[in-house]
């Protein structure tokens, strides 16, 4: 595991300032072209790629983002996948051109990787283009295009599964709250669907301990402290659906002079490269974000060069690491 000091010395920054970025302390005043050179060294140095010879393609791909720079540093998910986007292109010599939905060049590429939410009307501007399509992190299925996604089911019944095993009765979810862009329409959050759906087949659903949050440390640290200043009764185990809605609910758990795992375990979802290095460190549930951004190069590669006669959906498992938080 790289140290803070690694960070700050391929950073060009101070150890200080990197334990403060890391842990999001809401009183730092740094740019956010620094914060996204710390945020960028720490996935990279605590990503183990395994490279893997293979031959070199002349291929130019769009790669289109619903995040912008700051929203892709309040939630370090999708700067992760983009990592490994460009990573698998830079070992392919695969040519990337980055674009926004809005401003569609006329360039031709040779397919398109679209990561993020998209509505109907967006996904209907991309096929327009008429090149070959992946979406990541978005299920195109339904518009009979391929897709690669993360097992969100499997994912929640670990947690679940865990909680269970050590005692906890009492468990709640702060989920998370997010729109697409452009016609404003809310995007259900699937874990929050899993958990409510597994609990109620237990017996175990307990509505008053749903909570959310947009998905930002400060959506996640609001919509906490809201709940513990108006509950009449707290969970013992909370499940965040993202490490970003995770460390704020930390942060509002620690000022109500609440303990955790003593009085409230917490577990995140994505193992972004900070939450080991926040305090109590995070347990969370893995994502290869890194590896799903290889894989999204290495498919979309595929199918540029051979047309499959059905879309194709791409499920990614995850794994649950447990740090101090929820031991």
């Amino acid at each position: 595991m790289a140290t803070i000091k690694d960070i700050a010395e391929k950073a060009g920054v101070s150890p200080a300032t990197v334990s403060r970025v890391l842990n999001y302390d809401p009183e730092l005043s740094v740019g956010q072209e620094t914060k996204k050179r710390i945020f960028e060294v720490a996935e990279a140095l605590n990503y183990t790629k395994h490279k893997n010879k293979q031959k070199s393609e002349n291929q130019l791909f769009r790669l289109i983002q619903w995040y912008d720079s700051e929203e892709e540093l309040a939630d370090l998910y999708y700067l992760a996948i983009r990592l490994g986007i460009e990573q698998k292109a830079e070992e392919l010599k695969v040519r990337l051109i980055k674009e926004n939905l809005d401003e569609l060049s006329e360039d031709k590429a040779d397919g398109i990787i679209a990561l993020g939410k998209f509505d109907a009307k967006q996904v209907k501007r991309l096929q327009k283009l008429n090149e070959p399509l992946l979406f990541v992190d978005f299920d195109g299925m339904l518009y009979g295009q391929d897709s690669l996604v993360v097992d969100f089911q499997q994912a929640v019944d670990l947690v679940i599964d865990h909680f269970i095993k050590t005692g906890h009765e009492k468990i709640g979810i702060l989920s998370g709250i997010e729109y697409t862009k452009e016609s404003r329409n809310e995007i259900a959050d699937p874990r929050k669907q899993f958990f409510q759906q597994r609990l109620t087949r237990l017996r175990m659903f307990h509505p008053e301990f749903m909570i959310a949050g947009e998905f930002t440390v400060n959506g996640g640290y609001q919509g906490m402290k809201h709940f513990l200043e108006t509950a009449h009764e707290l969970p013992t185990a909370l499940f965040a659906s993202s490490d970003a809605l995770a460390v704020g609910a930390l942060r509002a758990i620690q000022e109500a002079g609440l303990k955790v795992p003593e009085d409230i375990s917490v577990i995140g979802f994505n193992d972004v490269s900070v939450a080991k290095y926040i305090s109590p460190a995070l347990s969370t549930v893995h994502v290869p974000t890194e590896w799903m951004g290889e894989l999204a190069l290495a498919t979309m590669v595929d199918i540029a060069r051979e047309k499959a006669p059905v879309p194709r959906k791409i499920t990614i498992g995850t794994q649950l690491v447990l740090r101090d938080s929820a031991k």
